[in-house]
């Protein structure tokens, strides 16, 4: 039997603001999540939305698709 290295990935979705940008939001969005999550893989900016109060943008929001690995250990004590 070959043996894999084959790598279950898990995918989460986390909301950041800001009330500078979108892409300060993403990056709000990936630092908080850092904070819990280890090793992060990648990132898919998932959409884009505002609050607007008197006509001016107030919040930017970035739904932020976050992936990273499921961890090895853990995979084990499932089976």
């Amino acid at each position: 039997m070959v043996e894999s290295n084959m790598t279950a990935v898990k995918v989460i979705k986390v909301l950041g603001t800001s009330e500078e940008s979108w892409e300060a939001a993403a990056k709000e969005a990936v630092s908080q999540a850092s904070k819990t999550i280890d090793d992060i893989h990648g990132v898919d900016l998932e959409g884009w939305t505002a609050t607007v109060e008197n006509g001016q943008i107030t919040e930017y929001k970035t739904t932020v698709e976050i992936a990273f690995p499921v961890q090895e250990d853990r995979q084990q004590q499932d089976q």
